[in-house]
């Protein structure tokens, strides 16, 4: 039965290429919308930012970090000590012809030029309560106004779009000023991210609640097919700009761009690991903890039969962290502090380093090393058998009995993936808190009910990592902002007011030093108030099969896709 449904993965995954054209192929995990709006996980981000664009994008190449243009022309002028930034829309923008926008010559659908109006027309749809966008956090309390907009937005049916809000304004058709309601040094990164891609009006009047099963951007690619839960397949738009200027530009004879780009949707991680090494995937985003050992040698360098093949190893510290996110809802949980301590203390951290084979670094609060402002103390909560045992009696729980039933105390941890990976890691949790006293019982849940039951406040505990959105401590910190909770990013919905203060202060201030130790002092407020079990920080290990050059290992791999290219030789 294995071989034969091996022969039937690999006959069908090689009856996908396309006589003519340069197919890239990874694996993706489950997508559950494509509206820009929705795009909460990585994964929809990934995918989202290849048929829209956003303002700002990273440079593919550059380190450290920076912006450059996308749909803008330039970037911003930066107006007012930095409360007013007005952008220019490039003259060549378009939006795929799609029925949407009426038919053209020949009843054939067309395009139209993307405005100022778009954008402004975007960012006021993640402010609309109606849609409950993960990225309200984004515009709401950012742009002057938009929270007015916002509010009123809940009880108008429909929203009134043409409402004006203050801080947005179209000084012409191609040029919006945007207004901040105070300086934030962070507002210029969320202009690059996948919420803040710019959509048409029309094709979401158009499409109604069928919108995130389509695309209808002005980006490098459309969509082709999706097999929801199984693969996702997007075609190259031949007329978009880029492909003749900007760091995409197709140099003559000599670049060969993927015409179609193929996701599938596969969880076994030794079948994606034979699709790899047949080559039908181009590119394997991380390395499973089981086949860490067949692909990396004792001397940490890739296995020298892998590399007799073509087979490129790319490694760096990733601007993430993992952790186990406590519901401050939850009515046992919330309220207690002590208990929130233990759940820290009580992981084995080398016994999970020794897990991840030793490729994970040690995480003692939410920022990760090498971010300007992390704290750099001790955490007082690392790992404590016998403390978490002491502050376990201290919570109310001596030797882990819950006087209310006098049995162990239970708690149950949200999954996101039942792979064997997730498994055996949310076994080994258990483990370290059965040796506390502690009953840990974990459920496994496909990716997308898990986001949907964790943005409902439904986990008690969930386990979920944290890629960073842009280079600075904030994307991190924003994490435990009281105005941020659910469905925002701030999943465990922590509300703490001295937090709140000391992060509206550094978001407000001008001066990088001010702001790195008003950070320290919130994490610092955080550690001890273990929001978080605090986990780990990966290192991102990628490879690449010799037909796919051009790869650059990024924190930001949104979208860039239209930089790699084919090894057709």
């Amino acid at each position: 039965m294995a071989r034969w449904f091996t022969f039937f993965l690999v006959a069908f995954l090689g009856s996908q290429q396309v006589a003519g054209q340069t197919t890239y192929a990874c694996n993706l995990s489950r997508v559950s919308s494509l509206d820009p709006a929705e795009s909460m996980s990585a994964y929809s981000a990934r995918v989202v930012l290849l048929a829209y664009e956003p303002l700002l994008e990273y440079d593919y190449t550059a380190r450290p970090y920076r912006l450059i243009p996308s749909l803008a022309e330039a970037l911003p002028d930066v107006q007012e000590d930095g409360r007013v930034l007005i952008f220019r829309i490039r003259p060549d923008a378009r939006f795929h012809p799609d029925p949407c926008f009426g038919a053209g010559s020949g009843g054939k659908p067309q395009g139209r030029a993307v405005t100022a109006a778009d954008v402004a027309y975007s960012l006021k749809r993640l402010a609309d309560r109606k849609n409950v966008s993960p990225g309200a956090w984004t515009v709401e309390d950012t742009i002057l106004g938009m929270r007015a907009f916002a509010e009123l937005s809940a009880a108008a049916a429909p929203t009134d779009y043409a409402r004006e809000v203050e801080g947005l304004r179209m000084l012409d058709e191609r040029t919006l000023r945007i207004e901040l309601a105070q300086p934030s040094h962070v507002f210029i990164y969320f202009l690059a991210m996948a919420y803040t891609t710019v959509v048409p009006h029309e094709a979401v009047a158009f499409y109604g609640q069928d919108f995130g099963s389509r695309t209808i951007g002005s980006g490098p690619y459309r969509l082709e097919r999706w097999r929801r839960n199984h693969q996702i397949s997007f075609e190259r738009v031949a007329e978009w700009p880029g492909w003749q200027r900007g760091p995409a530009a197709i140099v003559p004879e000599t670049d060969v761009p993927f015409d179609r780009l193929v996701y599938r949707t596969i969880d076994d991680v030794s079948t994606q690991w034979l699709c790899f090494l047949r080559g039908e995937l181009d590119f394997m985003g991380e390395i499973s903890r089981d086949n860490w050992d067949v692909v990396i040698g004792a001397d940490g360098k890739l296995n020298a039969s892998l590399q007799a093949k073509g087979v490129t190893l790319h490694s760096i510290p990733a601007l993430d962290v993992a952790y186990i996110g406590i519901n401050m809802d939850d009515p046992v949980l919330g309220p207690n502090k002590t208990l929130r301590q233990v759940l820290n203390c009580a992981v084995d951290s080398a016994a999970w380093m020794r897990f991840w084979n030793n490729r994970t670094i040690r995480a003692d609060g939410p920022v990760p090393p090498g971010v300007a402002g992390r704290l750099e103390t001790p955490f007082a909560y690392a790992f404590d058998l016998g403390k978490a045992k002491r502050l376990l009696r201290d919570a109310g729980y001596p030797d882990g009995i819950d006087p209310a039933t006098g049995r162990r105390l239970e708690l149950t941890l949200d999954i996101g993936r039942a792979t064997q990976e997730s498994r055996e890691s949310a076994e080994m949790i258990a483990s370290f808190y059965a040796q506390a006293g502690i009953v840990l019982r974990p459920q496994y849940h496909t990716w997308p009910a898990f986001l949907k039951r964790v943005s409902n406040r439904q986990s008690q505990m969930f386990m979920v990592r944290w890629l960073g959105d842009y280079p600075d401590a904030e994307t991190f910190l924003q994490l435990f902002y009281g105005r941020n909770v659910s469905p925002g990013p701030n999943r465990v919905n922590y509300v703490n007011p001295a937090f709140d203060a000391l992060y509206e202060a550094a978001c407000a201030s001008p001066d990088e030093a001010a702001r790195n130790r008003l950070w320290q002092q919130m994490q610092a407020i955080i550690r001890e108030d273990c929001p978080w079990v605090f986990l780990h920080h990966p290192t991102a290990n990628t490879l690449c099969n010799p037909r796919l050059r051009n790869y650059t290992p990024s924190d930001f791999p949104f979208g860039t896709e239209k930089y790699l290219r084919a090894n057709e030789k």
